[in-house]
């Protein structure tokens, strides 16, 4: 626990609410439950609260409210969830805190309240600037919609926004991505996401393409989209920092930079994950049964936590898994998360967080990789070359049993 108290956590908020489904989306979602909505933001407030308690009330370096669809919360339900978060941990001053939001959702009052509330940061679910490609994805907004939704923040006096998009979607033409960039850069959020589709089983999207209702996505196309933005956003003044992630200088995201580095957070909400003192665990994805739950967990009372355990998170009625992240588990988790950002990873630095010569344990693995043209490395400092952006997977295997 030493360490959650001197260096802190990330904080993960999810929102399982969406007024509509995505047909491509797979996350722990749902939409006609809005009768759900205040117990279940009741049931939020008391878990941030408990381990605000159990943890001993650490730092707290980044906030992000994902989903779902987070700016879908009435008026003012934001703003009481970041007031318990303050209640509960010392909420950092600096600190990041993000929203995600539907471009319909936004005009420049909401944007005021969430800037109002703390929230400082802006992620917009733009996906195109193709109104048929947003009418393809189920999105509830247009083109139009989206460009307003970013100018309302900027009037409101934000002054970090991400914008995301999605790359490689069936009947995407290059053109059609030309034109989203050439309208992005022109725009020039500080940050931005690019995601090539991927069909997700059990989802809608992937049954259309199975049944021939849609064409499968073109993965030759998306990689020609994938380094046509690299282009596009280099030439506009973006950095290229992590593999699906460019920000103008000074505007990285904080909060997934702490994933990325291995560093601890907690997540809060149905199926939110957390990474605390070497376990992994989960809460239950259901929004029903998280807010019987964890009414349970507060009749429980539960006392301060000495250390994160097995045994102790078994006796947290709302987590629904766990496992223990063994050392080779740890290192391999190292190298995989590390080597997403572009920059690469120290390995000095990593191995002396993790308590193994990373070097020395992946030896073979590296020089392989190095050989082939997907590594480099200079000193202790190792990366993927650029020809390795679109295949990290493969480099990412190698180090994962």
């Amino acid at each position: 626990m030493k360490s959650i108290q001197e260096n802190g956590i990330s904080l993960y908020i999810h929102i399982p609410f969406c007024k509509t489904k995505c047909p491509y989306c797979d996350f722990n979602t749902y939409q006609g439950i809005d009768n759900l909505m205040d117990p279940f933001l009741d049931a939020l407030r008391v878990e941030l609260e408990l381990w605000g308690k159990v943890l001993g009330h650490p730092p707290v370096n980044t906030v992000f409210f994902g989903g779902g669809t987070p700016s879908y919360l009435p008026e003012g339900r934001l703003g009481e969830v970041l007031s318990t978060a303050r209640d509960a941990f010392i909420l950092d001053e600096t600190a990041e805190i993000t929203v995600e939001a539907n471009p319909g959702d936004l005009d420049q009052a909401a944007c005021q309240r969430m800037l109002q509330q703390g929230v400082n940061r802006l992620s917009i679910g733009t996906q195109s600037f193709n109104n048929d490609l947003l009418t393809l994805l189920g999105r509830r907004h247009d083109a139009d919609t989206a460009v307003t939704a970013l100018e309302a923040a900027r009037d409101a006096g934000f002054t970090n926004v991400n914008l995301d998009f999605m790359y490689g979607i069936p009947r995407q033409t290059m053109a059609q991505w030309e034109d989203t960039l050439a309208k992005l850069t022109d725009l020039a959020p500080q940050h931005v996401s690019l995601y090539a589709l991927t069909l997700e089983e059990g989802t809608p999207l992937q049954s259309w393409v199975s049944q021939g209702q849609l064409p499968a996505p073109d993965q030759d196309l998306a990689a020609d989209m994938y380094h046509r933005a690299e282009d596009v956003l280099e030439e506009s003044g973006y950095g290229h920092y992590e593999i699906s992630n460019w920000s103008f200088p000074g505007c990285e995201a904080r909060h997934n930079l702490a994933y990325w580095l291995s560093k601890h957070y907690l997540g809060v909400g149905p199926g939110a994950h957390s990474c605390l003192n070497g376990h992994r665990f989960w809460d239950m994805d259901s929004p029903r049964g998280y807010i019987s739950q964890v009414q349970k967990w507060r009749e429980a009372n539960p006392a301060p936590l000495s250390s994160i355990t097995s045994e102790a998170l078994e006796s947290i009625p709302q987590v629904g898994g766990q496992e223990h992240i063994d050392p080779d588990t740890e290192c391999g988790e190292a190298m995989f998360l590390g080597l997403r950002l572009l920059d690469g990873m120290d390995l000095a630095k990593a191995s002396a967080r993790v308590g193994r010569d990373l070097e020395t344990h992946f030896g073979s693995e590296i020089q392989g990789l190095v050989a082939d043209g997907l590594l480099e490395q200079k000193g202790s400092q190792l990366r993927l070359t650029k020809t390795a952006y679109l295949i990290a997977n493969q480099v990412f295997t190698k180090f994962v049993g």
